[in-house]
């Protein structure tokens, strides 16, 4: 990693194949690599989570039978991974939100 490279703060598990295909991982990790970078990323593979706080948002990588979705904050700093989930639905969970925003609120203590 290059040192102009933001590190990923992971407050989550990290995805693993199976259950997420090998192709839908490597997408994964090419998008994070760019918001590593600094590339703002946007739809239709991310988009704002305001509903989370602040510079939080939403990837989406399309698998064989569902989407996965990689929910993460944008640091000055860093780029911190909350949680990842596959989706079959359009909404996101208030589990999910209130999880999010635990780990987050637990991170910033820190």
């Amino acid at each position: 990693m290059s040192p102009k490279h933001k590190p990923l703060a992971w407050l989550s598990d990290l995805p693993k194949s199976p259950p997420m295909s090998m192709n839908a991982r490597i997408e994964i990790g090419y998008l994070l690599r760019l918001l590593q970078s600094g590339i703002n990323v946007s739809m239709p593979h991310s988009r704002p989570m305001p509903s989370i706080g602040k510079r939080c948002h939403e990837l989406r990588v399309n698998d064989e039978k569902c989407t996965w979705r990689l929910f993460y904050r944008i640091d000055e700093d860093a780029i911190v991974v909350m949680n990842w989930e596959f989706k079959k639905t359009e909404a996101t969970s208030k589990k999910m939100i209130e999880l999010c925003q635990k780990r987050l609120s637990d991170y910033d203590s820190i």
